[in-house]
């Protein structure tokens, strides 16, 4: 069944390259076939041209962004220890020495040398 779209599975196809963008599955027909996968799959026929051209434009991307990347991964590194020894300082600074996870059970001090004495 040919949607707007592209051909759902189990649509009888002809000659040609189906691509399901969900999941990167691409389909190399020869002749006629039936479009197998996910009951859900939505595939896109891609000519042949668009398929050699798409390849090198999108490793050219990649290779253009991947500096921007790098920068962008080094300054959210950079940032998140300014930030995380600014809260360590502030946090050290503003101490009340109170310790709610520390229990001691060791209970009164009880004065057992005035009993004894008498």
């Amino acid at each position: 069944m040919k949607t707007m779209r592209g051909y759902k599975t189990g649509t009888k196809v002809g000659k040609g390259t189906y691509w399901d963008l969900a999941n990167g599955q691409r389909i190399d027909v020869e002749q006629e076939a039936i479009l197998s996968g996910a009951e859900s799959s939505t595939y896109f026929r891609v000519p042949t041209g668009v398929m050699l051209i798409a390849g090198p434009v999108i490793g050219l991307l990649y290779v253009i962004a991947l500096p921007f990347i790098g920068i962008a991964t080094v300054a959210s590194l950079a940032v998140g220890k300014i930030v995380n020894g600014l809260l360590g300082l502030v946090g050290s600074s503003l101490s009340f020495e109170w310790r709610p996870m520390e229990a001691y059970f060791s209970g009164k001090n009880k004065k057992k040398g005035k009993k004894e004495s008498k």
